[in-house]
C-alpha cells in the first residue's frame, strides 16, 4: 500500500492507531513530548502511555508537525476533542489539498457543541472527513488480542480504501455511512461510563450495572437519533459495543473516573493522577445542552453532570434516578 499516513498526537490510542497502520503502509507519527518521539524512533516504545508494550519497528516519530503532515495521503487526528481544532489549525499549513482526515476523539467541543467531523469540515472544507470508533482499549489492541472497529465516512469508496489502511491481524474494520451516528455514539457512551463506574464503586453490584448500560444506550439513542445518527448504528459497534467495553472494563479511562466517585474521592483528585483525559468529564455540559435544545429526556446523564459539576453526590444521583416515575419501557426515565 503506497499511501502515507501522517498521525497527530502521542497518547496511548493515537500511538496504537499509529503502530497498527504502520504495518500496513509507512507512518509518521507526531508527539509534542520530546521523549516520546526518541522513544518510538530508537526503542519502539512508547512507555509513558502504553508501558511495555513493542510497537511494530517500521513506525516513524517526529517532534515537527511539519515533518508529519507535509507528505501524508491521510491525516489521521489522535488528539483530546477539547484539543482538536488547535492541532488542526496547527498542521493546516501543511497539509495538501483534498486529503482525507480521520478523527480518532470521542468528544464534543465546548463551547460549540460540534462533533470532530463539523470541526474538520469548518476548519479544512474540501477535505473528506471520517471516524474511526468502536470498542477499541488500546493497552489490549497493542498487545495483540482481538478487536472490531468502524470507519465511517460520507464517501463508501474512501472508506472501503481507509479500511485497508487500519485493518490489521486481529484488528477488524468494518465501514458504516453514518458519520454522525459513530461520532455520537463515542461521545455520548462516556457519560453513561461514568455512570456504571459510579455504580461499581459504590458497590451497587452487576444488576444495577446492567440497568445503567441498557438504560443509558436508550438515552444516546434518542438523542443521537435526535441529532440525525440512524438507529441501527447505536445497536452495533459504535454504540452498544464500545458502550458495553466502557462501562465494563478497568481500562476505561471514564470508569476509572465514576469508580473512584464512588469510593468518594473527589474529582479533582482523580484528575490530578491521570496521565490521560476522560473525555465525559470534558464534555458532559455540551451534553446536557444537546438534550435541551434537541428536548431529549437523559435522566443518566442528568446526574452524572450534577455529581461532575454541580456537587451533586453518589447517592444524590441515585436517589434522583430511582426517584422517577417508572412507565413503559419504550418510554424515558
Amino acid at each position: 500500500m503506497n499511501l502515507k499516513i501522517g498521525l497527530l498526537g502521542g497518547g496511548s490510542w493515537g500511538t496504537t492507531v499509529a503502530s497498527l497502520t504502520a504495518r500496513n503502509t509507512p507512518t509518521m507519527m507526531w508527539a509534542r513530548d520530546e521523549t516520546t518521539v526518541d522513544e518510538v524512533n530508537k526503542h519502539h516504545r512508547n512507555e509513558k502511555y502504553l508501558p511495555g508494550a513493542n510497537l511494530t519497528p517500521t513506525l516513524k516519530a517526529t517532534h515537527s508537525i511539519q515533518e508529519a503532515a507535509n507528505n501524508a495521503d491521510v491525516i489521521v487526528m489522535g488528539v483530546p476533542a477539547q484539543f482538536f481544532r488547535e492541532v488542526l489549525n496547527y498542521a493546516k499549513p501543511y497539509i495538501r489539498p483534498w486529503v482525507p482526515i480521520v478523527s480518532l476523539a470521542k468528544g464534543l467541543e465546548r463551547g460549540t457543541k460540534m462533533r470532530m467531523t463539523e470541526i474538520i469540515e469548518a476548519e479544512m472544507p474540501g477535505h473528506p472527513s471520517g471516524v474511526l470508533t468502536g470498542p477499541n482499549l488500546s493497552k489490549e489492541i497493542i498487545a495483540g488480542q482481538a478487536a472490531a472497529s468502524v470507519i465511517a465516512m460520507v464517501d463508501d469508496t474512501i472508506a472501503k480504501a481507509l479500511q485497508q489502511v487500519f485493518q490489521t491481524g486481529l484488528f477488524r474494520v468494518y465501514t458504516n455511512d453514518d458519520v454522525i451516528g459513530c461520532e455520537l455514539g463515542g461521545a455520548l457512551k462516556n457519560i453513561i461510563a461514568i455512570a456504571a463506574g459510579m455504580g461499581d464503586g459504590a458497590g451497587a453490584g452487576d444488576n444495577t450495572r446492567a440497568a445503567i448500560i441498557t438504560r443509558g444506550l436508550a438515552e444516546l439513542t434518542r438523542l443521537g437519533v435526535a441529532m440525525g445518527g440512524q438507529p441501527a448504528t447505536f445497536a452495533g459497534l459504535a454504540g452498544m459495543g464500545d458502550l458495553v467495553a466502557t462501562c465494563t472494563s478497568n481500562l476505561s479511562r471514564n470508569h476509572y473516573v465514576g469508580f473512584q466517585l464512588g469510593k468518594g474521592r473527589t474529582l479533582d483528585e482523580i484528575i490530578e493522577e491521570m496521565s490521560e483525559i476522560a473525555e465525559g468529564v470534558k464534555t458532559a455540559n455540551v451534553v446536557m445542552e444537546l438534550a435541551q435544545e434537541y428536548d431529549v429526556d437523559m435522566p443518566i446523564a442528568t446526574e452524572v453532570y450534577k455529581v461532575l459539576h454541580e456537587g451533586s453526590t453518589i447517592n444524590d444521583a441515585f436517589r434522583g434516578l430511582i426517584n422517577r416515575k417508572v412507565g413503559s419501557e419504550a418510554e424515558p426515565g
